[in-house]
């Protein structure tokens, strides 16, 4: 496979994980699944990636946003520890969207969860 072929069949891929998240969250991604979902997303793409799909989610908004602002606020959400119900909670979003890697009986990791913490059942913010 050439350089070439790797490259259009990687952005074939990302632009599926676009129509996931799409499918998953038509009316956008609430504020406290952020944490969550980069923490999904983080375990099977590199951070170019998920960039790159930010991009994607966000280029038809019409309030500008920067590259810079989009991985400012990638890094201020991926480098937190998601909640286990939270990480499960995206995860069966993100299945009844179509996305093949979150079904949330497989997802594991994240923090033990804690009573009142993690809800995400909020407004979205409609940036992304």
């Amino acid at each position: 496979m050439t350089e070439q072929q790797r490259e259009e069949q990687r952005t074939g891929f990302l632009r599926k994980i676009v129509g996931w998240l799409r499918a998953g969250y038509p009316e956008g991604v609430p504020d406290g699944d952020y944490v969550a979902l980069f923490g999904v997303l983080r375990r099977k793409l590199t951070d170019e990636d998920i960039e790159a799909i930010v991009e994607e989610l966000t280029a038809d908004r019409p309030e500008a946003i920067t590259h810079e602002e989009i991985h400012d606020f990638i890094l201020a959400h991926a480098m937190q520890q998601p909640k286990k119900k939270d990480i499960a909670r995206v995860s069966a979003r993100l299945a009844a969207g179509g996305w093949p890697l979150g079904d949330p009986d497989e997802e594991q990791g994240g923090e033990d969860d804690e009573p009142g913490t993690g809800e995400a059942d909020g407004p979205t913010t409609g940036r992304i």
